[in-house]
């Protein structure tokens, strides 16, 4: 047997021993995905409190939130009554905001999407749960590690050239069940901005799923924590949900 037949025996030879999610834990592109997947679903209808601490006192929140494919999201508050109606529109690259007491729409410019969302933790990015960091990050897996009977792989994601994105780096951590279990923010010049982390995990919807999520700062000890409450995926979502009328005027 040459040489290039002994290698080639020997590619095949392993080729066929590796299992379709060994393969995929090699790819942190597909890991990503999945816990996104894992999160949204092809689509989605979410119940969620929120805790918002400051260090002037707590504030709470509950809200429904609605997906539809990878590009539409629908997020409106629904208490306390100073708050509800509050909403917010995400179709694609586009994202409008509803007040109900200037009852205005008003479309966010790409730079907004990294600002607070209602005064919370989290940035109308985060509320969105869109595709970006899937598509507009290079991820690299920097470690596999066990941990509570589950594989734990730990992912780096670098802004792509070009992308208008303000984090230098995100630090994506997810389960072999693609639970998302935490992601740290670091901007350009790689100091830590704030973390995402998953306090618990429940089986909502008939899959493991991130049920509290907490966003600190890194600098603070405030916190915004969103506990899900109840969910449903691969749903019937009527698609006028996500437009602007229904954003306005929404329907029972």
């Amino acid at each position: 047997m040459n040489t290039h037949t002994r290698r080639s025996f020997i590619f095949l030879a392993t080729a066929t021993i590796i299992t379709p999610n060994i393969a995929l834990a090699q790819d942190a592109t597909s890991i990503i995905r999945a816990a996104y997947d894992n999160w949204r679903a092809t689509s989605s209808h979410a119940v969620i409190e929120v805790l918002i601490s400051r260090s002037s006192g707590n504030r709470t929140m509950t809200m429904e939130s609605w997906t539809l494919g990878e590009e539409k999201a629908l997020v409106r508050i629904t208490g306390p009554a100073r708050d509800a109606g509050n909403a917010t529109l995400q179709v694609g690259n586009r994202t409008w905001v509803f007040n109900p007491r200037l009852s205005q729409v008003i479309q966010l410019p790409a730079s907004a999407m990294s600002q607070s969302w209602m005064g919370s933790d989290f940035s109308y990015n985060d509320m969105n749960k869109t595709e970006q960091t899937v598509n507009d990050y290079t991820h690299t897996l920097l470690e596999t590690r066990r941990s509570g009977g589950h594989s734990i792989y730990v992912i780096e994601s670098v802004p792509k050239r070009g992308r208008p994105i303000v984090w230098g780096k995100l630090i994506i951590t997810v389960r072999d069940d693609f639970v998302l279990l935490g992601q740290d923010f670091y901007d350009q010049r790689g100091q830590l901005v704030r973390s995402m982390t998953t306090d618990r995990v429940g089986v909502l919807g008939g899959r493991p799923y991130p049920t509290v999520l907490t966003m600190s700062s890194a600098n603070s000890n405030e916190f915004t924590r969103m506990t899900t409450r109840s969910a449903e995926f691969n749903i019937e979502v009527p698609t006028y949900l996500f437009t602007r009328s229904n954003l306005q005027n929404p329907r029972n």
